[in-house]
């Protein structure tokens, strides 16, 4: 009798945690299907800011002959000093991703499921190590380089607050010209260096719809697995 209670005891303790770990692990699914709703609303942004800097490019050739031909012919410049500014790199929502390397739950899902989680963040490590090297290099370039063709006052101007309308980045507002000096060289450095940043962000914004495939994949998986809404 005592040795049939322990037995059953056992097995009672072995289907309690069973069903515990069945429940923690769609917790940590779910967990994660709302990290990718989120993110898939932030990579759009990205996606957006990042074609906002394409469109300033498209005729970044005309810009130089422009410029380069006449010191004063900056307004096509404009639009460009604008969108090479900053970047805007995409960072995943990894909440439920440290839960599962910290607390070892990876151990708890099923195999497609763990597998589909790691193929996703090994996408987002590759493409975050894009933007850290690659991408933030080619930014920083451009940017140093502006400040060496840059006129400080016309800086200054560009720089200053205007309500409601961000950065003041209209041709009226700049009353000082925005080229410091009529170094041919040092402008012909600055356009082959956007000419390179634009490229790089084509490649960069290739990356990102790529995850975001991704992300609308893996939503409509667990989705459809789990009957998420």
């Amino acid at each position: 009798m005592i040795f049939l209670a322990v037995t059953m005891g056992f097995i009672a303790e072995n289907i309690r945690e069973y069903f515990s770990e069945q429940h923690q692990q769609k917790e940590y699914v779910s967990s994660f299907y709302e990290d990718l709703k989120t993110d898939t609303a932030k990579i759009s942004g990205v996606i957006n800011f990042d074609q906002n800097k394409i469109d300033a490019f498209t005729d970044l050739s005309g810009c130089y002959d422009s410029v380069s031909s006449a010191k004063a012919s900056t307004l096509c410049m404009l639009a460009l000093v604008k969108n090479t500014t900053t970047n805007l790199p995409f960072q995943i929502t990894d909440r439920t991703l440290k839960q599962l390397a910290n607390a070892g739950g990876y151990r708890l899902l099923r195999k497609e499921d763990a597998d589909s989680i790691t193929s996703y963040q090994s996408t987002f490590n590759l493409l975050q190590d894009f933007q850290a090297t690659v991408f933030q290099e080619a930014q920083d370039n451009v940017r140093n380089t502006y400040n060496q063709v840059v006129n400080f006052k016309a800086n200054v101007l560009m720089r200053q607050s205007k309500p409601g309308n961000g950065l003041m980045f209209a041709e009226k507002d700049i009353t000082a010209p925005l080229l410091f000096s009529n170094d041919k060289a040092e402008l012909n450095k600055y356009f082959n260096e956007l000419l390179l940043y634009n490229r790089i962000t084509i490649s960069q914004q290739r990356q990102l719809n790529a995850l975001k495939q991704k992300q609308v994949k893996l939503i409509e998986y667990f989705k459809n697995k789990y009957d998420f809404r």
